[in-house]
């Protein structure tokens, strides 16, 4: 069985340099579900729904704000009674893909490159010139 609907906030829509009165917002709530929104047209199509009224008016919030109005032509919702609109929790950005572990190669031992030893060739070497002792 739905309940009466019951007031649970307000909502101000701004159209031109006026503001125009508060557009009261209503809750219905059966067993399982609850559901806010206006009663005036053409603003009724905007319904939301939850679990509890906290829920519901997180879903109105995200709902009214898809409407045809831009965000500087009204105000609120205000809500009344202690609700506060249960936002739903933010869903953290996926972990990047860690690249599979590489296989490590053991660093190898460089050996300095053996000196070139001189090739024995056909022509004569030239001999080292002497060094003139100092008198």
């Amino acid at each position: 069985m739905d309940s009466l609907p019951e007031l649970v906030g307000t909502v101000h829509i701004i159209l031109g340099p006026y503001r125009g009165n508060p557009i009261a917002l209503y809750m219905c709530q059966d067993e399982s579900t609850c559901r806010i929104s206006p009663r005036i047209y053409p603003w009724n199509k905007t319904v939301g729904t939850g679990e509890t009224p906290n829920k519901a008016a997180a879903d109105f919030e995200a709902r009214w704000k898809e409407t045809d109005l831009a965000t500087d032509m009204y105000t609120g919702p205000h809500w009344e009674g202690g609700i506060k609109p249960e936002k739903p929790k933010p869903v953290p950005p996926p972990k990047p893909a860690t690249p599979p572990a590489a296989k490590t190669v053991p660093p190898q031992e460089t050996k300095p490159p053996a000196p070139k030893s001189p090739v024995p060739s056909d022509a004569p070497q030239p001999a080292p010139e002497a060094k003139d002792p100092a008198p």
